[in-house]
């Protein structure tokens, strides 16, 4: 995913020259040259571009900013030979946007710009905000709390975030680092996905991120608790599942041999099944065909939680997935849906 977008600003050094005739009958006949400066991203909190002029200039004395899509911007003066446009109306995410900046004008009561440069910037990934609407919504294991409380919660705003679950094991929270693209973030998001009806993907696309705003707008938050697994590869080998933050049940299990190991990390469940038939090849190359198989949440490639019968369990025993008994599986099932997050531990 993604993502925070630094804002910067150059010159509009490539852009398409667009000649537009005077509408002011009173205008003098010399023409005001005009540097515009943009940013190469846009951003909130800064001006989307900034004029130079090469003589003085009120900024009461000039049209609007033409953007498209439309978005509503004020001009503000910052010298007598100097003006800046700030957004007043709000950003589209990951939208991208054509600015028409002036490069002539005549002015007299007021100014008409008689030529303008198209250019074309977007508005980056903000993982920042990002956090913020999933927090307010419920997807994550932490709290937002803003620093003045808006009418609109979704407008991205100043706070503090506060890990909501201290009976989680501490490496989840290592995992967690506020305006870093993290796996948190990208299993919350695939849970406000699936919940959504949109695809899966951990990215947050400008489907999703209209979907995340007009949620928050709502008060919408996800309707089920904060799940986590955590396997220990310790021996015996375990499985701890925590709802709500809470260690629920525990289970012993097998994982991947030494040939077929099952990888460290920590991962989002991407695909379910409640019965799959699995198939591949074992490490002496004879084939296997196992239908039937339980449970199924898959978290990293091939790599499942499932049930499947064995005379013992707690030792490596599989070709990388996490093996439970049918009842464990069962009970681990239902608490693993589309962006749960799974840890692999040695």
């Amino acid at each position: 995913m993604r993502r925070i977008g630094i804002v910067a600003v150059a010159t509009l050094s490539v852009a398409t020259l667009v000649l537009v005739p005077s509408l002011n009958a009173s205008a003098t006949s010399t023409s005001i040259r005009i540097q515009s400066v943009v940013a190469t991203t846009l951003n909130p909190v800064m001006p989307i571009v900034r004029l130079h002029f090469n003589t003085p200039v009120h900024a009461s004395q000039l049209p609007a900013l033409s953007i498209r899509p439309a978005l509503a911007t004020k001009w503000q003066q910052i010298s007598s030979h100097e003006v800046q446009a700030v957004a007043t109306g709000k950003f589209q995410p990951l939208v991208g946007y054509t600015v028409l900046t002036p490069a002539t004008m005549r002015c007299a009561k007021s100014c008409t710009f008689t030529s303008l440069r198209a250019l074309h910037t977007n508005v980056a990934t903000n993982v920042t905000w990002e956090e913020q609407l999933l927090a307010e919504a419920g997807y994550l294991p932490v709290r937002f709390t803003p620093a003045i409380t808006q009418s609109d919660p979704s407008i991205q705003s100043v706070g503090t975030f506060t890990w909501l679950y201290p009976s989680l094991p501490k490496l989840l929270s290592t995992l967690w680092q506020v305006g870093s693209d993290n796996v948190l973030v990208t299993g919350a998001l695939m849970t406000f996905q699936s919940q959504h009806n949109l695809p899966t993907t951990g990215i947050a696309d400008p489907v999703t991120w209209s979907a995340l705003i007009s949620a928050v707008q709502d008060g919408q938050v996800d309707p089920a608790p904060y799940n986590y697994v955590s396997v220990s590869e310790s021996s015996p080998e375990t499985l701890t599942l925590y709802i709500a933050g809470q260690a629920k049940f525990h289970t012993l299990v097998n994982t991947g041999i030494s040939v077929a190991p099952t990888a460290l990390g920590t991962y989002p469940v991407y695909l379910r099944y409640t019965s799959q038939t699995m198939s591949g090849t074992n490490p002496d190359g004879t084939h296997y065909n196992d239908p039937g198989i339980p449970w199924v949440s898959y978290f990293n490639g091939g790599d499942a939680l499932h049930g499947f019968i064995r005379s013992t369990y707690g030792w490596p025993q599989s070709l990388g997935c996490v093996e439970m008994p049918f009842a464990s599986a069962q009970t681990v099932w239902p608490h693993t849906p589309i962006g749960t997050l799974v840890s692999i531990n040695a």
